[in-house]
């Protein structure tokens, strides 16, 4: 088991997310979904060390695509990142965990989640000029070991403008692309989210 160094991630139990109605892929009814797992009685936070083993739960990881005009960014993830299973995977999503540090006023619940985001974007990229938020999607992949232990609630940032960079190493080569090419000649190198992401949504 990789050493995580005590860290805790919130986590649902596979047992909900199976009640509400499993799905393989993209569902963009998220009304059906965020208000149960983001519900505090739900949640709750677990070590990652055990979770990223366990697929009795599902962790809750923001992904965050960001789009100006009609493009959309685009990286490579170094070797730095913290999943090696995704190494020099193309990707067109900005995600992490939900910590501890990230946990609001209500318990877990929606302001928690945001909070995390919000924590993420910033500890990843520079974006210069304002940006609009919205969840527009829930991904799941069960069909390899990363996907089974994690469930995806898909972000679109508009933004105002193309000026942004990367905080990481992880985060490499980036750059705006259009739907044409994600969904073509990059299609094939993407990461599994990713590639998702861009035949239902982009």
């Amino acid at each position: 088991m990789k050493d995580y160094k005590g860290e805790e991630i919130l986590v649902i139990p596979r047992s909900l997310f199976d009640e509400l109605g499993s799905f393989q892929g993209i569902e963009t009814d998220v009304d059906r979904y965020l208000d149960a797992i983001l519900d505090p009685k739900n949640n709750f936070f677990m070590d990652r060390g055990a979770a990223e083993e366990d697929p009795s739960f599902k962790q809750l990881i923001p992904y965050c695509l960001f789009k100006h005009g009609d493009s959309y960014l685009h990286y490579v993830r170094g070797k730095s990142g913290g999943e090696s299973r995704l190494h020099a995977q193309g990707s067109v999503g900005i995600g992490g965990h939900i910590n501890p540090v990230d946990a609001r006023e209500d318990h877990l619940g929606m302001a928690t989640y945001l909070a995390g985001v919000e924590r993420e974007i910033e500890e990843e990229l520079n974006i210069v000029g304002g940006h609009t938020n919205k969840v527009v999607g829930l991904l799941n992949d069960d069909s390899n070991p990363v996907g089974q232990v994690h469930l995806g609630v898909v972000h679109v940032f508009e933004l105002d403008t193309d000026q942004v960079t990367s905080n990481e190493d992880a985060l490499a080569e980036l750059g705006f692309y259009d739907a044409a090419t994600l969904k073509g000649e990059m299609l094939d190198r993407l990461e599994t989210w990713s590639k998702s992401c861009v035949e239902a949504l982009v």
